[in-house]
């Protein structure tokens, strides 16, 4: 988990932001499930089940369709990353 905190702190960048209603920032960095599951050595699968039900996860896709299977995007703020990854340290 020790690295897991310190890929935390990389994942941090400096811009200008605006909170929007949700409580996450319109200008953060939007992190992609592959990029994650990447840095904390984990599927992508996992990722996505970590992320899913998140509040302040963008979903992207249809949740609805004729397909059989649903093909959605997820684009995870850093905020939200932060939040979920200091859940999971700190239980």
């Amino acid at each position: 988990m020790a690295s897991q905190a310190s890929d935390a702190s990389q994942f941090r960048e400096n811009s200008q932001t605006t909170e929007n209603p949700s409580g996450t920032m319109a200008g953060e960095r939007h992190y992609t499930v592959s990029e994650i599951s990447e840095r904390w050595n984990l599927s992508t699968d996992a990722v996505r089940r970590l992320f899913q039900k998140e509040p302040g996860v963008l979903i992207l896709g249809s949740r609805f369709g004729q397909r059989k299977r649903r093909y959605t995007t997820l684009r995870i703020p850093e905020s939200v990353l932060e939040r979920v990854h200091n859940r999971l340290t700190f239980g």
